[in-house]
């Protein structure tokens, strides 16, 4: 998990906890406490699954962006590696061909 979330975790643990710390120490009736932590602790579900939602939604994206950069990688690699091995093929065409004319001047002085 990154930092960022880590550190968005933490303020809505601090803050659903102080708010019930708060709500428990406010001089109220006990039915209005209930009542409080209720609706506390439903806002504080309806935030944490936006925030879910939304690092579900980054996370997709950065893999998204990771796999389009790591496609690019590998057709560059291929593409690399497909000069390079014409570059070899090319070098060896050539070495063979000196390699031939030289054998057929061999033969012809034998």
């Amino acid at each position: 998990m990154s930092n960022s979330s880590n550190i968005i975790l933490g303020v809505l643990a601090g803050t659903a906890v102080g708010a019930a710390l708060g709500i428990l120490y406010a001089p109220d009736k006990g039915e209005n406490t209930r009542n409080k932590i209720s609706e506390k602790a439903s806002a504080t579900k309806d935030t944490l699954a936006q925030n879910a939602l939304e690092l579900k939604d980054k996370v997709a994206n950065t893999i998204a962006s990771e796999k389009e950069t790591l496609d690019n990688r590998v057709e560059n690699i291929l593409s690399d590696v497909s000069y390079k091995t014409e570059d070899v093929i090319t070098t060896l065409e050539t070495k063979l061909k000196q390699l031939k004319a030289k054998n057929r001047s061999l033969q012809k002085t034998s």
